[in-house]
C-alpha cells in the first residue's frame, strides 16, 4: 500500500488512534489494580512485619508526598513530548517507564536507521511505527529482566537470612542509598547549576530532619523530600539566570 507524502507525514493521527488509546488505558489500568493489590497486601501482612496500621498509613502518606516531585518532572517531560509522539504512546512509555531520555534515545536511534530525524519532515508514519516499536522493546527489556531476576534475588535473600539475618536489614538500605547516590553524582559534573541544586536540596533536607527530630514533627519528615526538591529547583533557577548554566563547549 502506497501512502501519499502528505498522509505519510501526518503520523500524529496514527499516534492518537483509538486502538492505541484502548491499549494505553488498559496498561495504566493494570498499574492501578496492581497498586491497590499491593497496598491491600501490605495492610494485611503489616503485623507479621512488626508494623502497626498507623505506621502503614504513615508510610503510604510519606511515599505519596515523596512521589510528588518526581511525578511533576515526568508530567512536564510528557507534555513536552506530546507533539512528538502523541498522547497514548507518551502516557504508556513516559508515564510507565518514566525515563524520557531512554525513550527519546530509543526512538532517535530507530529513526536514524531509516535516515530520519525526530520531529522533522522525514519522520513519517512508517518511521513512527518503527520508533514506537523500538521504545516498546526497550521498556520490555526492563520488565523482562525484573521478571527473571526477582525470583533469583528472592531465593538469594532467603539464603542470606539463614546465614545472617542482620544482612537483610542492611543490604536493601545500602542498595537504595547507592542507587540514589549514583543518580546524584552523575548530575554533578554537568554544570555549577546542578551542583547548587544538589547541595541546596541536601542542606534543606538536613534542616527539615533536624527540626523534625527536635520538635517531634512527624509531618515534616514526610514533607521533607518535597520541600527539599522545591528548594533545589528554586536555587537552580536563580543559579541558571545568574550565569551558572551549562558550561560552554
Amino acid at each position: 500500500m502506497v501512502i501519499a507524502a502528505g498522509a505519510a507525514n501526518d503520523y500524529l493521527s496514527l499516534a492518537n488512534a483509538p486502538v492505541l488509546w484502548i491499549l494505553a488505558l488498559t496498561v495504566m489500568g493494570v498499574v492501578v489494580v496492581q497498586s491497590l493489590i499491593y497496598m491491600n497486601a501490605v495492610k494485611k501482612n503489616a503485623e507479621s512485619a512488626g508494623m502497626s496500621q498507623l505506621e502503614v498509613r504513615t508510610a503510604f502518606r510519606a511515599g505519596g508526598v515523596a512521589a510528588i516531585g518526581p511525578s511533576l518532572s515526568v508530567v512536564l517531560v510528557a507534555i513536552a513530548l506530546l507533539p512528538l509522539f502523541g498522547t497514548p504512546p507518551v502516557v504508556v512509555r513516559v508515564g510507565l517507564i518514566g525515563s524520557a531520555a531512554t525513550e527519546v534515545a530509543s526512538a532517535s536511534i530507530a529513526a536514524g536507521t531509516m535516515d530520519a530525524n525526530l520531529g522533522d519532515d522525514t519522520f513519517t508514519r512508517g518511521v513512527f511505527i518503527v520508533a514506537l516499536m523500538a521504545m516498546s522493546l526497550s521498556g520490555a527489556g526492563w520488565m523482562i529482566s525484573t521478571l527473571i531476576l526477582t525470583p533469583i534475588f528472592k531465593r538469594s535473600s532467603h539464603k542470606l537470612e539463614k546465614v545472617n539475618p542482620a544482612l537483610m536489614g542492611i543490604i536493601p538500605g545500602a542498595a537504595l542509598l547507592a542507587a540514589f547516590a549514583a543518580l546524584t553524582f552523575r548530575e554533578l559534573p554537568k554544570s555549577p547549576t546542578h551542583i547548587i541544586a544538589v547541595v541546596t536540596s541536601a542542606i534543606v533536607m538536613s534542616i527539615c530532619l533536624l527540626i523534625a527530630n527536635k520538635l517531634h514533627a512527624q509531618w515534616l519528615k514526610e514533607w521533607g523530600l518535597g520541600i527539599s526538591l522545591l528548594a533545589g529547583l528554586i536555587a537552580s533557577y536563580f543559579a541558571h539566570y545568574a550565569g551558572l548554566g551549562m558550561p560552554e563547549s
